[in-house]
This record gives C-alpha cells, structure tokens and sequence, in this order.
C-alpha cells in the first residue's frame, strides 16, 4: 500500500510552487500534519508495559481529520451515537447538490456557502414536514456535508439522512408517514428542488454575495428510501473523518505521476484516473475545510438536545438501540514484545530523539529499550 505520506514528501516541493496563491492557512495545516503521520518526522509517544519494566517509543499519528490513517476510532463512535438514535420509521436519504454554476462562489466564500447550504437543505425538509398532511411536525434530520465527487473533482452536496416521523410539539404526538404503493415515498423531489433553489439563492443574497450571471432553472434534490437507515450513516461516516480517498485506492506513484481508483456511481465499476504528483495532491486538499467547520450536524428530534425525547420515544415503542449495535470497539491495544502484556501511554509528544543514548531514532520511529 502506497502512503500518503511518502506521496507528500515526493511532491510537496512541486505542489508548494504550483499551488501557492490557491492555498488557505487549513490547506497549509494539513499538508504539514499528514505529511508527519506516524513516520520518521512525527513527535514520539512513550508505551511502557504493565507486566515488566519494557518501554518503547512509538510515533505519533497527526489526528487530522482529513488524514487517511487517523481517526478511524472517532468515525465508528460517531455511527454508534447515530444508531443509537433509532427510531421506528422509515428512513430516506436525501441529496441536495449545488449546481456546478456555483462552485466558484462556493470555493472563494467556504464557510458561508457550505452553512447556508446546510441549513437551506434542513429548513426545506422542515418546511415540508411541517406541511404534511400525514407529518404536520418537526422532523428530524442527520446532514453531512461532501465537497468531492467520487473522482475528487469539487463537488459541494449535502446528504441527509432522515426518518419519516414528525412530533407535533403542541399535541405531543408521534407521526410517521405511510404510503400504499410498493415504493416507499417521503417528499416529491422536484418540490423539493424548487423550495431549495429560492431557499438558498435568498439566503446567499441575504450574505451579500454576488450570484452567477447565469444558473440553471431546475436544480437537483435526491430522495430515496434507504430502509432502517444503517447502510446509509455507515456511507456517511465513511468520509467523515478519514478524508476523501482511503490509501488502499491510492494504486501507484512513479514516473511522477499518481494513479488512484473510484467507483463510478452510476454503473459501480471502478475507474483509474492518473494525474501528476502535484495536481493529485490538489484534489485532495481542495476538500479541506475551514477550521472549526462542523461537516456533520443534526437537526430536529435528533438534535443532541433531544436525547430524553428519543429515550422516551424507544421506550414506548419498546426499541432496543443496542440491537443495531455491533460490540463496542475500543482502540487497538499495544502489546509488550517481551511478555505480550498491554503497554500503556505514558509520555506524549516527546523529542524525536533517544534520550538514553542522544541519539537521532531510526526511520522506522521505534526504539526498545
């Protein structure tokens, strides 16, 4: 498997003199963390073992989210808090996709774009919950945003997950919406299409910016049923913190050049694109987002707020969360080479230096006392 990591080293220098006016400080970050992720650069942490006096030095991870070697523990304890969520409905996954005439303004105003994206897909579901004859309530809703294309191209959607249940909060009643037809059927997606489209061309107008001379009239909104919703949140938890190509895809790097493969999304065959070391770092990091920006967000009766609300709910449609649960994983365990007892974390981002010898540690990043 080809590492990321090896792939910056290689290319930084290209990418840092083609690429520089088109970086912002959250690009920066990221190339300098991933590029130190668990090798001969990284600050070192100490192991020591529980049953005899062994220690070892072992490097750090970086921690970045966009980072395809980290935070793999995070992403199943964020899908373990979603299903935990359930409730007895019908679940749908509904996409809302900007048009390619807006990815300009999407890409120089990041922040503003991408919230108001967000937040228009939720208040058009709300809105036609609300509206709904059989609904007439609140929803609730789980969004995640995605800037890339299966091919890394900039591609700014919001995919979200919601049940077909409302609570009238006025009434205190539980709703869920049923159909007669074998196809299961929430909103009418070309409604919902138009009711987004004014939805955010106001609000992005209401921000001050200045929209494109010239956009399509018909936008696109997906919505499908996805059954009990748990196919779906994995999809999503997918890309949620360990970036948009996993290393696995990454297929080879020589003569300069990256090649890397997806799955088309219309026929699911795999594709194998290759493109210079440079440019394949840019469709990576084009899809970093600005700091402290919140990718996934939950709205609704599954907001965290509503936790009471949700545990009342199981309780009196009798639903267990924990069936849906796999068994809880905890992090890999790190084993002493000597007795194979679990060694703990004692020491964090030390030096990477051998302070018993002073010496400089090997590439490999291990030393063993």
């Amino acid at each position: 498997m080809i590492l990321l990591a090896s792939i910056i080293k290689t290319f930084k220098t290209a990418f840092l003199d083609q690429y520089q006016r088109k970086l912002l400080p959250s690009h920066r970050k990221a190339l300098n963390a991933m590029a130190r992720c668990r090798n001969d650069q990284a600050d070192l942490m100490q192991a020591s073992c529980t049953g005899c006096d062994h220690s070892s030095y072992l490097p750090h991870s970086c921690g970045h989210r966009a980072c395809p070697h980290c935070q793999h523990h995070e992403s199943q304890q964020w899908l373990e808090r979603q299903l935990q969520k359930r409730v007895p409905a019908e679940y749908f996954l509904i996409t809302f996709t900007l048009p390619a005439e807006f990815r300009p303004l999407a890409w120089s105003h990041q922040r503003i774009v991408y919230a108001a994206l967000i937040q228009c897909a939720w208040d058009t579901l709300k809105s036609f919950s609300e509206n709904d004859p059989q609904l007439r309530g609140i929803p609730g809703a789980i969004a995640v945003l995605h800037t890339h294309a299966r091919n890394l191209d900039h591609h700014p959607h919001v995919h979200i997950v919601m049940p077909a249940a409302a609570i009238d909060t006025r009434q205190r009643l539980w709703r869920c919406k049923t159909h007669k037809a074998k196809k299961a059927y929430l909103f009418n997606h070309k409604a919902l299409a138009k009711v987004f489209r004014a939805k955010l061309l106001a609000q992005l107008t209401l921000k001050g910016l200045t929209l494109p001379a010239q956009y399509p009239e018909r936008w696109v909104v997906d919505c499908k049923s996805v059954g009990e919703g748990d196919k779906a949140l994995v999809y999503l938890g997918r890309y949620l913190y360990r970036g948009v190509l996993p290393e696995k895809d990454i297929i080879a790097c020589e003569n300069g050049q990256v090649t890397y493969r997806y799955r088309e999304s219309q026929s699911g065959e795999w594709r194998y694109k290759t493109l210079p070391g440079a440019e394949f770092l840019w469709r990576l990091l084009q899809h970093i987002l600005p700091k402290h920006f919140r990718r996934a967000r939950n709205f609704g009766f599954l907001h965290p707020n509503s936790k009471r609300l949700i545990q009342v709910i199981q309780l009196l449609f009798k639903i267990d969360p924990n069936l849906w649960l796999a068994i809880p994983q905890k992090r890999p365990a790190v084993r002493c080479p000597c007795c194979h007892e679990e060694m703990k974390f004692t020491r964090f981002r030390m030096p990477r230096m051998d302070y018993r010898r002073g010496q400089l540690l090997s590439d490999k990043g291990v030393c063993i006392d």
